[in-house]
């Protein structure tokens, strides 16, 4: 009688034994799969504000390329490529290149190039192929006597037009090429813009040396 009540106590006991360690089993089972789930809800937390952060980035470099497009060409032809085709089109002595912002032929270079009998051309170049859309002779603009100076001035030239934009680009993109007047000195004069910053150029027909305009 004793001995069966002392394997139901030790029975009992085990029971009870066994239920707890299964309770904390069960308890350590729940909290790993709490820290489980904490720790992959923080992955992705911490990985959806990096996929955030990238693309603000991605926004910003998209804004700023943006920004730098509309200040220039709507395309990758650069001021001396633009010369070089008007020139091989319409060959003759190439004074002005810039980008029309205006009108049917926004975003295109349009060149001025005179031609040996004196005629003034404009000459049209696709900014993102460089072909030659089509050139027509000036005949609102006529000469004066200081427009045939520069002219004159230009033909005796180290340094044409295309030569100053390549040497330009060192500064920024090139966005105007011209000639300039400046008490009876001629010079080449560019416009450059980079990081949204438009700056102004003078350079020496016979040196091709750039100096940055005092009055920019």
């Amino acid at each position: 009688m004793k001995r069966n009540i002392v394997i139901a106590t030790l029975t009992a006991a085990a029971l009870v034994t066994g239920g707890t360690v299964a309770a904390f089993a069960a308890g350590d089972d729940d909290t790993t799969a709490q820290r489980q789930a904490s720790t992959g809800a923080q992955v992705i937390a911490d990985r959806d504000d990096a996929d955030d952060v990238n693309d603000r980035n991605d926004d910003a470099d998209d804004d700023a390329n943006d920004d730098e497009r509309t200040t220039t060409a709507d395309g990758d032809v650069t001021a001396a490529e633009a010369i070089a085709a008007a020139l091989k089109h319409t060959p003759g002595t190439a004074v002005s290149a810039d980008v029309d912002d205006d009108g049917a032929d926004a975003g295109t270079w349009d060149v001025d190039v005179v031609k040996g009998d004196g005629g003034e051309y404009s000459v049209k170049v696709a900014s993102d192929s460089g072909k030659v859309l089509g050139a027509h002779r000036d005949t609102d603009d006529d000469q004066d006597s200081e427009d045939r100076a520069e002219l004159a001035a230009l033909k005796g030239a180290e340094f044409d037009a295309r030569e100053i934009a390549l040497a330009a680009a060192a500064k920024g993109t090139v966005t105007e090429v011209g000639v300039d007047d400046d008490n009876g000195t001629v010079a080449w004069s560019v416009e450059t813009v980079k990081n949204n910053v438009t700056s102004e150029w003078k350079a020496a027909l016979d040196t091709g040396k750039l100096t940055q305009d005092q009055d920019d």
